[in-house]
């Protein structure tokens, strides 16, 4: 008996919001001193007198107008842990690879915006058609090993999937919060040099690692304790993202799939 099945895939939510909370309003910088005769001295550090408020705002400024980056995500979280790598850009490209829970991982491409491919290894076609029968998985894997699933971009379940793809509404939230952060030391994050920034909020700390030279870009955000702590990282600024759609020999349409 010929049978098909329409993949559960799991929901991968944009949980970044949930990584750093770093408030929009900037705090007013600190008075140079008391005495109006006094020539002010020089403030130390790159960002000179800038609160941590301040800089923060600075670096989610300059990300945000990045015209595309590379996402390296390691979250724990209430549905399991997710770990994924994507290239992203300002005009909807997106592609790189997801592991979402502990079974299997999946590749994405977003070439244009009406279509998403994502392609899935065994384990992952095996744990999302547990349940059916041994025929049912057996057709699963059988349609869909190696191959590349097309499905509208505008799908709900596509949506979730492509939830860290979104550049602008990502970025969005990291400007809701508090704007309690505190200049730390500085220090390095792959080679390159960053100031450190610090939040607490009850069992939570979160930390912002922000470039200290050229644009003030977020490299990383690291948060320790609270629901969903992990680790945020931000690479290849402004550098082409390929996404091409796969050859259609490759190819299996949703649509096809009963």
């Amino acid at each position: 008996m010929s049978a098909t099945v329409r993949l559960r895939r799991a929901a991968l939510t944009a949980t970044l919001c949930a990584a750093v909370a770093i408030g929009a309003t900037a705090c007013g910088p600190f008075s140079g001193g008391t005495n109006d005769d006094a020539k002010p001295a020089k403030p130390a550090g790159p960002f000179g007198d800038l609160s941590g408020p301040q800089i923060a705002n600075k670096a989610i400024g300059a990300t945000k107008a990045a015209d595309s980056l590379t996402l390296d995500v390691a979250l724990k979280t209430t549905d399991g842990p997710i770990k994924a790598r994507l290239a992203t850009d300002v005009r909807g490209h997106c592609a790189g690879t997801m592991t979402i829970g502990t079974t299997g991982s999946a590749e994405l491409i977003k070439p244009d915006a009406k279509s998403v491919y994502m392609r899935f290894d065994e384990a992952f076609l095996k744990e999302q058609a547990k349940g059916e029968s041994a025929e049912v998985q057996a057709e699963v894997v059988k349609q869909l090993k190696g191959r590349w699933l097309k499905t509208d971009a505008n799908d709900p379940d596509a949506k979730d999937s492509l939830a860290l793809c979104d550049l602008k509404s990502l970025l969005s939230e990291f400007e809701q919060g508090l704007n309690t952060a505190v200049k730390g030391k500085e220090t390095t994050v792959g080679g390159k040099k960053a100031l450190m920034l610090t939040q607490a909020f009850d069992s939570e700390k979160t930390t912002l690692y922000v470039a200290t030279e050229g644009e003030p870009y977020l490299l990383k955000i690291v948060t320790a304790g609270g629901k969903e702590p992990g680790t945020v990282s931000f690479s290849d600024y402004d550098k082409p993202v390929d996404a091409k759609t796969p050859p259609a020999k490759d190819v299996v349409d949703e649509k096809d799939l009963g």
